[in-house]
């Protein structure tokens, strides 16, 4: 009786042994595919506008967003301006020296950016004056 109490003992940890890694295997590859998906870049290009806005905020992750306001419009509504978020605060420091300025921003659209990237899915990553 004892000899089969073990045997069922040892197939039960075999099989509760199998399952965590099985589990753990399947956590680790879910969580890096979601990290590739909300950070895959859907696309790529630049806007060109006036700076009307910039600045440092949020909560619990402070992220630098912006307001552009696009080339060839002459009132501010909500289709002539163009919301974004700049990757760090180097990008940050250089769109505030252009602040009423035409710029040429560069820019990456993510999926669906984290909290820690920004408020939108467009993430500038250079800028330039116009003339």
């Amino acid at each position: 009786m004892s000899v089969q109490l073990d045997q069922v003992k040892q197939k039960a940890r075999r099989v509760f042994r199998i399952t965590m890694w099985s589990v753990l295997v399947l956590g680790i590859l879910s969580a890096a595919g979601y990290y590739i998906y909300r950070t895959y870049t859907i696309s790529e290009g630049s806007r060109t506008g006036t700076l009307y806005k910039i600045s440092k905020k949020g909560v619990m992750f402070k992220t630098y967003e912006g307001q552009l306001l696009l080339a060839g419009s002459t009132m501010m509504t909500q289709q002539s301006t163009w919301d974004f978020s700049a990757q760090n605060s180097s990008v940050y420091e250089e769109l505030q020296k252009y602040e009423g300025k035409n710029v040429k921003c560069h820019y990456k659209q993510k999926v669906d950016a984290f909290p820690w990237q920004g408020d939108t899915d467009y993430i500038v990553y250079k800028v330039e004056p116009m003339q």
